[in-house]
């Protein structure tokens, strides 16, 4: 089965998005001190600029899960496709304890254990490993019931059973675990809201598989469908997101409290608006000029090499943004949520934040032009499919 375009240049626009959030989170003036979606205290454009990067997680888990679809029809055999579905998901997780965590807080002594969208995808292969063999009408039941009934669980009184409370978190809320004084575990991404994109992935994986024409009209059909929703249920402002939309002191800022809807963990407005973007990014994708397809598509196609590369082509920025500022290795801080640089008089502009995200994108392009055709031409290499 050929590659499916599509995916790979949703894919690329989505990391290269990512690169700016991560940018923004590591080397932004306020990053440290200020929270870019708080109405209070935030700009239009700052707002914006972590608001568009809520799109990242949820297309690479939904494309995650189309992935895992095609690759099953590929091969036909669940127990191949079971198998590599463990094996990539505990690989995952490995990588989000140990060079994702570094990468972000370079602590040595891993005071802080952090699972983000990384670790939610392992642990949403290893479960879909198990339902490999479910009927896909179950899975889609499954799926639907996840997205839109997991907000059902805020209105849930904490039971009395710290064990039960700990699994409840782990699933379904963002949670800190102060496990010692000296260790911290901080689930950012919930595993069953996130699995419920994945599964949801996996499901509408034989879409893709339609001609291109019939494709596109269902892609723009869901999109423009999940986005309508969206504006109703929001206007409704009842169920579908913790924090309900407000009037603020400007029109303009009613209009981002309206937009403003919570990722940690997707609420369904979350859900509904970013897919529905997601879809209609897959509508478009093969109707871009071909060299900016092409030029997507190679970020698109190694997006764990990518991922990772990028996050320590951050951290070297960090390291050359706070020297260049006069700061000594003495100032540095590291730990949890330190970045490894002080926690006052540090950091980058906005627009600057911009440039070099830009700069880091295109440094990395001819180093994922050169792997994605490694990749290619060794095919006989199993690991490969692991980075």
């Amino acid at each position: 089965m050929k590659r499916i375009h599509s995916i790979d240049i949703v894919r690329g626009i989505v990391m290269i998005i990512m690169a700016i959030d991560h940018v923004r989170d590591l080397m932004h003036t306020s990053s440290l001190t200020q929270n870019p979606v708080d109405l209070a205290t935030t700009t239009p454009v700052l707002f914006f600029t972590r608001w568009i990067t809520y799109l990242c997680a949820p297309a690479f888990v939904f494309l995650s899960g189309v992935s895992v679809w095609l690759s099953f029809r590929r091969s036909e055999n669940v127990n191949a496709t079971r198998n590599y579905l463990l094996k990539r998901g505990l690989w995952l997780i490995l990588l989000e304890f140990t060079l994702i965590n570094f990468a972000l807080w370079f602590d040595f002594s891993f005071r802080l254990l952090f699972l983000q969208v990384i670790a939610a995808i392992g642990f949403g292969f290893i479960l879909l490993a198990l339902l490999l063999k479910t009927s896909r009408r179950t899975l889609l039941i499954l799926a639907t019931v996840i997205i839109c009934g997991h907000n059902l669980v805020q209105f849930l009184p904490s039971g009395q059973s710290s064990f039960i409370n700990t699994i409840a978190s782990v699933l379904f809320r963002q949670s800190f675990f102060q496990v010692s004084p000296d260790f911290i575990f901080f689930v950012g991404y919930p595993l069953i809201p996130w699995f419920g994109i994945m599964l949801l992935g996996f499901v509408m994986g034989s879409l893709f598989e339609q001609a291109d024409a019939g494709k596109g009209r269902l892609f723009f059909r869901a999109g423009l469908g999940l986005i309508i929703a969206f504006i109703l249920l929001r206007v409704i402002n009842f169920y579908g997101d913790p924090v309900k939309w407000s009037e603020q002191q400007s029109g303009f800022y009613t209009f981002l409290s309206f937009l403003s809807v919570t990722k940690y963990p997707p609420s369904l407005m979350f859900i509904l608006f970013f897919l529905g973007v997601t879809f209609l990014l897959l509508c478009i994708a093969d109707r871009l000029p071909v060299q900016v397809q092409n030029l997507f598509r190679v970020y698109g196609k190694v997006p764990m090499f990518y991922y990772l590369l990028h996050l320590y082509f951050i951290r070297i920025a960090v390291f050359i943004m706070v020297y260049s500022q006069g700061f000594t290795w003495k100032d540095l801080l590291f730990g949890p949520f330190q970045f490894g640089r002080p926690a006052k008089g540090s950091g980058i502009s906005l627009p600057v934040v911009y440039l070099v995200s830009l700069l880091i994108v295109a440094a990395l392009y001819p180093l994922c032009r050169w792997y994605g055709k490694y990749k290619e031409t060794h095919r006989e290499k199993a690991w490969l499919r692991y980075l």
